[in-house]
């Protein structure tokens, strides 16, 4: 069997892959590990358990929030909000564990669990395989150690983390957004509330789109991986912007009020630009991932702004961050992470602080987004492959290398798999739109024929 937590926590079909039974499962031996390691010592444990909307999200908070009630520690249920929201409220609480239950911008069926350290970390992946191998020891026979009586943990609704949320996202800007027309994409997610009232509170006109989540529209066709929609309401209001998200808010992707897509890496640029202006980009430097466009890192040449880059996975950003003392980080899919005010990507303080730029400068989304001009880059998706053999096919090896004497200097090739789902994601790029489109498809049929 597999290991259990990707780089993103544990994802499956609800129901299917994962269960009442491992969500159970895995919370209790989360708080036996986190014993076992001192984080309870001294004091009554408390953790703080928050979902997205999936309707499968209430039957797996009722399994976790059992589990770790089961287990002696006491939670507070904060009920639908972003990932980012339990993440700030664990910290901001002084809780010892955070629990959200999400899949993300994964489809409604899917499902995962995310937990976070105190203070809103997320947990280091040696304590994820001690939990995984706690839970495996026990759910082969090995009993557990129950407390009893007074010793259970409490169950208490906490229905103050929303406004708790939005008032800390508000009181960071650096300034207010009046006179701005914003049109937000909620994607029928865990932002479908949080996101209008933080931006409307600081100020903007607001227009909402994907904010009637019913547990079964989440993702579906709207928010941060379906523009379309967004793209049209913009133009058709005269918006200033357009801000989506994904199901659980800790991404964030813009639109200009042309209509046109503003990504992850625009995002990161124009932030660095104002942060590096307003002294608070630490060490003038960014951190970003190798699937950051070309012209990203161009532009931080160009700026002076130095740029580091990681594994994919926000993870990896937020440990460079951490470890070097770095203020903004993030990918081009739209983690951004602002570590003065929160401890992972945070979809809605990303889309206030980009519109905090527009207002700030009274130039429009596009004006700032120009800084950098995004050269074409061509991403597929390989489904159902033998994903852990991309680094050992001889023949993919070929293929790759390949394709990058192909490409020479002016373009580069990125093969990976995903950490959230069964597939291998081929990126290309290259100076000529064409040529990268060409490059990305023969690749992906090298990875069907390798890997299938």
């Amino acid at each position: 069997m597999g290991r259990l937590f990707g780089t993103d926590g544990v994802r499956g079909v609800a129901n299917a892959d994962l269960t009442a039974e491992l969500a159970l499962g895995l919370s209790v031996a989360a708080a036996h590990v986190l014993a076992e390691a001192g984080t309870f010592e001294g004091h009554r444990p408390v953790a703080v358990v928050g979902r997205d909307p999936r309707a499968s999200g209430e039957f797996l908070e009722a399994a976790v929030v059992a589990g770790l009630a089961s287990a002696g520690v006491d939670v507070l249920r904060v009920g639908v909000l972003p990932t980012p929201a339990v993440a700030y409220l664990t910290g901001s609480l002084g809780a010892d564990l955070g629990v959200m239950l999400s899949a993300s911008h994964n489809p409604m069926p899917d499902n995962g669990i995310k937990f976070f350290a105190r203070g809103g970390h997320k947990l280091a992946d040696e304590l994820e395989d001690r939990i995984e191998r706690t839970y495996r020891a026990h759910s082969s026979g090995e009993p557990w150690e129950r407390p009893t009586g007074a010793g259970v943990g409490r169950v208490t609704v906490y229905d103050e983390g929303f406004d708790n949320y939005v008032a800390h996202l508000v009181g960071v800007l650096p300034n207010r957004l009046d006179g701005l027309k914003i049109v937000i994409d909620g994607a029928h997610g865990a932002a479908a509330r949080v996101s209008p009232e933080a931006f409307a509170r600081a100020g903007a006109d607001v227009i909402t789109l994907g904010t009637e989540p019913d547990g079964l529209n989440i993702n579906d066709g709207c928010g941060s991986t379906h523009l379309a929609l967004l793209r049209a309401a913009v133009v058709e209001h005269g918006a200033d912007l357009g801000v989506a998200h994904d199901g659980d808010a800790d991404r964030c992707l813009a639109v200009d009020r042309e209509g046109n897509e503003v990504d992850g890496d625009q995002i990161l640029a124009v932030l660095a630009l104002g942060m590096r202006e307003a002294g608070t980009l630490r060490q003038n430097t960014v951190v970003a991932t190798v699937m950051s466009n070309l012209g990203f890192k161009l532009a931080m040449e160009r700026a002076g702004i130095e740029l580091i880059q990681t594994a994919v996975g926000d993870r990896y950003v937020l440990e460079e961050m951490k470890a070097h003392g770095f203020a903004l980080g993030g990918e081009q899919s739209g983690h951004v992470i602002v570590l003065d005010h929160a401890t992972t990507g945070d979809g809605t303080l990303t889309g206030l602080m980009l519109a905090a730029r527009v207002a700030a400068t009274g130039r429009p989304l596009a004006e700032l987004a120009g800084v950098m001009e995004r050269l074409p880059q061509i991403l597929i998706n390989v489904p159902d492959v033998d994903k852990a053999r991309v680094t050992t096919s001889p023949e993919l090896t070929a293929a790759v290398t390949e394709a990058e004497r192909e490409l020479g200097a002016t373009g580069r090739v990125l093969l990976r798999p995903s950490g959230t789902e069964p597939l291998v994601r081929v990126m290309v790029e290259a100076a000529d739109i064409e040529q990268a489109r060409a490059v990305a498809g023969r690749l992906a049929d090298a990875v069907k024929s390798a890997l299938g």
